[in-house]
């Protein structure tokens, strides 16, 4: 997959099928619009593009916007990959881009940048200036400059019931179970190890202590989850607690995991974590052997889960 960081660095000499949009998530509704760009790609001497931005379109119309987003760009980047995607155009969305008329964003940028036969939108997709074109405009613009207009419709839509909303309600709401299923795969988030108090390894659970560096990035509600973390290309089980630590009396959220069978140094790595479930809301135990015996339990909770 080619990937162009701006529309005006894209080439390419065949003619495209495109698709656009955020994309936050590359969830099963947008795999789904994602195959049918592919299909159509197929013994056509055809390329697949896929038209998203660098920065969510609400976080620049909005200003008091604090939006939170399922995927960091690299992320998205390795999901659409995945998906055999030919050409990736992640464009920096600012406000003079917003500026363009519906007819403008048609002729200046699918006609003459990206040399479009054909473009595949969802039926309440709105673009242009203020959001002022439609799918209706779409198909005029399609006829006056000779590409196709592929309309997947509202039924197909409802059918697949997914938005990024709804995961990101789901993430937040600690509904990791409903989030994944939306997501066709395990929530996951980067972050580097950096060193904390060091009390986990006091009471035999030693954790890592991750630090995400994306303030966007969505992490789900306090609580403690079901995990597997990856780094230097091998994978491991265990557990993770998001929250302040009330029984040792914290006050600053942090994301700690104890893993079950590592027993190394991971200062400084870059860890990729995979959230299976949650198990639990974040408690104030009474005493550090409470706290401990809940720990023991939890660890057989998520033993348990990932054997099956």
């Amino acid at each position: 997959m080619k990937v162009f960081h701006s529309i005006s660095d894209f080439k390419c000499g065949k003619r495209t099928v495109v698709t656009l949009g955020t994309f936050d998530g590359v969830h099963l509704g947008h795999q789904r619009i994602i195959n049918r760009l592919l299909n159509s790609t197929q013994n056509n001497n055809l390329e697949s593009v896929v038209l998203t931005f660098s920065q969510h379109p609400r976080s620049v119309l909005q200003a008091e916007s604090n939006i939170k987003l399922l995927n960091t760009n690299e992320e998205k980047i390795s999901l659409l990959e995945k998906k055999g995607i030919d050409n990736l155009i992640i464009h920096p969305f600012d406000s003079s881009f917003s500026e363009l008329t519906g007819e403008e964003f048609v002729k200046n940028v699918l006609v003459d940048r990206l040399n479009i036969q054909k473009i595949i939108i969802g039926y309440d997709h709105r673009f242009g200036k203020n959001r002022a074109s439609d799918i209706h405009d779409l198909i005029y613009f399609g006829k006056k400059y000779h590409f196709d207009v592929e309309q997947i419709s509202a039924k197909e839509i409802d059918e697949i019931s997914i938005s990024s909303t709804k995961t990101r309600k789901a993430i937040q709401d600690g509904n990791i179970k409903l989030a994944n299923q939306y997501l066709g795969y395990h929530y996951t988030f980067t972050g580097k190890v950096e060193k904390g108090k060091q009390l986990g390894r006091t009471i035999g659970f030693p954790t890592a202590n991750i630090s995400i560096e994306n303030t966007q990035k969505i992490i789900p509600k306090n609580g403690v989850y079901i995990v597997d973390g990856s780094w230097q290309g091998k994978t491991h089980q265990g557990m993770m607690n998001i929250g302040t630590k009330p029984t040792v009396d914290g006050k600053n959220t942090t994301i700690e995991i104890h893993f079950f069978d590592v027993n190394e140094d991971l200062y400084n790595l870059d860890l990729t974590i995979s959230v299976h479930e949650f198990i639990r809301e974040e408690v104030k135990f009474n005493s550090i052997d409470e706290l401990k015996n809940q720990l023991q339990q939890d660890k057989i909770t998520s033993l348990d889960y990932l054997k099956k």
